[in-house]
Parts: structure tokens; sequence; C-alpha cells
């Protein structure tokens, strides 16, 4: 990752408007190298929905910019899908002080690893996805150790060709960002790249277990004034029917959306709608497929 970028060494002498511009164009490039991972990354999301639908969970650990990644995707599953709190799991070194601040110096350190996998009850049934970009992070490569002494399957995400990382996990997306705009800062590009595969991660993951509706999120958590307008648009958009019904079929169907789309969707009431969807594990669309 202390690849010299050739196209960036003057950036220190230009307008502030071509350093923009610098940026920018670097910055199109991580989009091209994520799309020639995408094979691997549909490997990954059938591994991770595999191990999901058996009940284990899933886990992403890493340092500094990685880790706090990480933890911003899992952090985001419980409202956008509602998952429980436990079932998709962020660790950083160094925990919440890393968070809020800095504590790059963590990130060296194997057994803490271990340990906060530990204090997670992390097992052989759960999924971890192992994030750094140079792909040889030691807290980084020691959870994939310890993951693996276990028999769990292992993710990797890596931008690096020579990381480590690769040779330790079932599946490693590999994305080739080439060299940073500021030498060896990878909160940039790589940064970038990591993001935009946790989001295909976890969110493809989700919508291949049941968790959205067409593209509407409709196990969201409506918990503030947006969520709950977005809810009745949701319901509106999906039936075809006016907002007054949807407040109807909502409060029917005690808040739960899927419940309310099936009522207007198939004329049902609450309680054949809720067993309907219970006979479908959730899978809203195949529900309205299997018509009464």
């Amino acid at each position: 990752m202390e690849q010299w970028n050739r196209d960036t060494i003057h950036i220190d002498e230009v307008s502030t408007i071509e350093m923009v511009n610098m940026f920018n164009r670097e910055d199109q490039k991580v989009a091209t190298a994520v799309g020639k991972c995408n094979e691997v990354i549909s490997a990954a999301i059938d591994l991770i929905v595999e191990n999901m639908k058996r009940g284990g969970r899933l886990f992403y650990i890493g340092s500094g910019s990685g880790g706090k990644l990480g933890v911003l995707d899992a952090t985001e599953c419980p409202p956008t899908f509602g998952t429980d709190d436990n079932t998709v799991i962020g660790l950083i070194s160094g925990g919440d002080a890393a968070l809020s601040g800095w504590r790059e110096d963590t990130e060296d350190d194997e057994e803490l690893a271990i340990q906060d996998l530990v204090s997670k009850c992390f097992g052989a049934q759960d999924v971890l996805v192992a994030i750094s970009a140079s792909g040889n992070t030691p807290y980084v490569l020691s959870a994939a150790r310890y993951a693996k002494g276990l028999g769990s399957k292992t993710i990797g995400i890596c931008c690096s060709l020579s990381g480590q990382l690769e040779s330790l996990v079932d599946v490693c997306v590999v994305v080739d960002v080439g060299a940073e705009v500021i030498m060896g800062s990878t909160r940039l590009k790589a940064g970038t790249a990591q993001k935009m595969v946790l989001n295909m991660l976890s969110s493809c993951s989700m919508i291949k277990l049941g968790k959205t509706y067409h593209n509407f999120m409709v196990d969201v958590r409506p918990i503030n004034r947006k969520l709950k307008q977005r809810v009745l648009d949701m319901i509106t958009l999906a039936t075809g029917k006016g907002e007054t019904f949807a407040l109807q079929a909502l409060e029917k169907a005690k808040g739960n959306v899927k419940i309310a789309i099936l009522m207007l969707t198939l004329n049902l009431n609450a309680i054949a709608a809720g067993a309907l969807l219970k006979k479908h594990n959730g899978y809203l669309k195949k529900a309205i497929k299997d018509e009464p």
C-alpha cells in the first residue's frame, strides 16, 4: 500500500480546483476496480446468506478506517433491515475509543482480536469478514486465523495484491485501487472501495434473506418522522392504494409493513396475511405469488 502516485506528485503546488480534480480523477478509478471483483463479491454474499439462513451471524472486524467502516455498515442493518442488534456485528481494534478517536496502536495486537471475538461469543456457525487495506494488519490476520481454527467461514476485503489475508480466508475480495492520492493514506481510495464492497455484502445478503420487496426496505424500523412517512410511501407505491388505506392497514397490521402490503394486495385481514407471511418465512414476494 506504499505505492507512489506519479499523477499526484505535484498536488502541493497546484490550485485548489486542480487539487480537487486530481482527487476526483483518482476516485473514478475505484468503481472500475470494484467492478472487476463482482464474481468474488457474489460468492461472498452467497456464503453469508447460506450461513445466516442456518442462524449464523455476520461479523466485521478491522482496524482504523476499515474497522470504522465495518462498524458503520453493521449499525445500519437494524434500522434499515429490521435485524436484531446481535445479527450483524462490527468490531474495531481499540473499541469505542477508536471509533470516536484513533487507536492505530492497537492494530498490532493479535491477542486483542481473539479477545474481541470471544467477548461476542463468535462461533463456528458465524461468518467473519476481515477488513484490511494492506491485507497484512496483525489484528485482522489474527482474527481470520482464529475464525478458521473454529471452522467458521471467512471473507477478506483488502486492496493489496501482496497481502497475507487472501491466503487465510475462504473468499477474498482484493480490490486493486492503485496508488493513493496521498501515499499510504488508505482512508481514501481503499476506504471508498471497502465501503462499496461492504454496501453490497450487507445489502445483497439482506435482499436474499427477504428483507426487501422490490427495492423497498419493508423491514425498516420507523423510529422517526422521516421513516414513518417512508413506510407509508412504500405501502402506497407497492399496492397502488392511497395513504388513507395504507394508514388503516398499517394500524391493523400493528406496524408490520409486510403484513399491511399483503392485506391491501390480496384483500386479506391481518391474521390471514400474517399467517401467509409466516408460511413463506417472511419473504413478501413469495407470499404474494402464493395467492390463496
